[in-house]
């Protein structure tokens, strides 16, 4: 049988900041709400996500400020660059979020937008809790670390 061939476009969006920001503990894919003009805007990987947020409000969630620039060949037809848009979860994990943000005092971070196999939009969120500076420093020299450990095998080995 032949090999099916790739219709992903891989990673759309990465928000490099969150990892930094935070301490990441159990992500969730999920998929988004989006209409056709902000499909053909994400396929030229052209969205950003850094200042973006995930609220849950009313049994839903929504993906706050996310930007998908307009479509330019669409004419008149297109869309609000930043408006919110849903995100589809199943219940318990919208329960399972709603909990934690509200009883244990988590955020939930958007990681990075995707399309998968099958060439859905994805969003990758995560529950997460706000590091302090010291937390930040420690992560820094620990990369640091790791990075001069690998350059002392490299010259030595």
């Amino acid at each position: 049988m032949a090999k099916k061939a790739s219709t992903q476009h891989g990673v759309v969006a990465d928000n490099r900041r969150a990892r930094f920001n935070y301490e990441i503990g159990e992500t969730f894919e999920a998929g988004i709400a989006l209409a056709g003009t902000e499909v053909k805007s994400l396929r030229q990987s052209k969205a950003n996500i850094a200042e973006s947020y995930v609220s849950p409000e009313g049994g839903e969630v929504w993906l706050i400020n996310s930007y998908i620039p307009e479509y330019q060949q669409a004419s008149f037809f297109n869309h609000e660059p930043r408006r919110p848009r849903k995100l589809l979860l199943h219940k318990r994990e919208v329960n399972r979020l709603f909990g934690a943000v509200n009883r244990e005092g988590m955020t939930i971070v958007p990681l990075r937008m995707y399309f998968n196999d099958r060439g859905r939009a994805k969003v990758e969120i995560a529950l997460a809790k706000g590091k302090k500076v010291h937390d930040k420093r420690e992560t820094e020299k620990q990369r640091d670390w790791a990075r001069e450990k690998g350059r002392l095998l490299r010259e030595k080995g």
